[in-house]
């Protein structure tokens, strides 16, 4: 048998080296789906907007209180009741998972901690330097107040949305709506009350 040509040789091998960079290529994570198209008036908005319950997100999160805070990345799913929220990278250290199940609370920790309800609350503020409003904000970052406690809403002049919301002793403040397919729901928001700041930037949105 003859032996193979040269560029018969290159052709083989530029072959072998296509196959194997395709084997070896990450695949890019699939954007999340956009959320439903929201309703062009205020009222119908909000009762919209406060019956979506399951939601995914993932951004970035900012708190601070008095001289204490953190940043970190923040990927938030709900599911009606059950929250899980984990932030990475906070306080210089791996990272916290927040588990909530209506009034129930569990969080745990890169080394292993794991506290439940009253133990998770007074270490979670302990961390934080305030206590976080975790059953409002699960409405707040949807642009909505929490359904039946008193709020006073801001709507903007322009666009059925909140400028600003005041409940339960918090101020919101929504710097930042989506266009396009994300209209209506939030990207930029700032809850506040007594010196204590959280900030949140939404980079990708799913509500179904």
């Amino acid at each position: 048998m003859l032996p193979a040509r040269p560029s018969a040789l290159a052709g083989v091998v530029a072959l072998l080296l296509a196959l194997l960079q395709g084997a070896c290529a990450v695949q890019p994570a699939r954007p999340m789906p956009a959320p439903p198209v929201l309703a062009a008036d205020w009222p119908t908005r909000r009762a919209q907007l406060q019956s979506r319950e399951d939601f995914e997100l993932r951004g970035r999160v900012a708190a601070a209180a008095g001289e204490q805070g953190f940043s970190a990345g923040v990927h938030w799913k709900q599911d009606a009741t059950r929250g899980v929220i984990r932030l990475d990278g906070p306080l210089g250290v791996g990272g916290l998972v927040i588990e909530t199940t209506g009034e129930s609370l569990q969080l745990a920790t890169s080394r292993g901690d794991k506290l439940d309800d009253a133990a998770a609350r007074r270490e979670l503020e302990r961390q934080l330097g305030f206590e976080l409003p975790l059953a409002a904000l699960r409405y707040w970052v949807r642009g909505v107040p929490q359904p039946g406690i008193a709020a006073l809403e801001g709507v903007a002049a322009s666009e059925p949305q909140l400028d600003t919301l005041e409940q339960s002793g918090w101020q919101v403040r929504y710097g930042e709506y989506g266009s396009g397919d994300l209209a209506g729901w939030p990207r930029r928001l700032v809850v506040e009350r007594e010196g204590a700041r959280l900030k949140l930037l939404i980079e990708r949105w799913d509500a179904r």
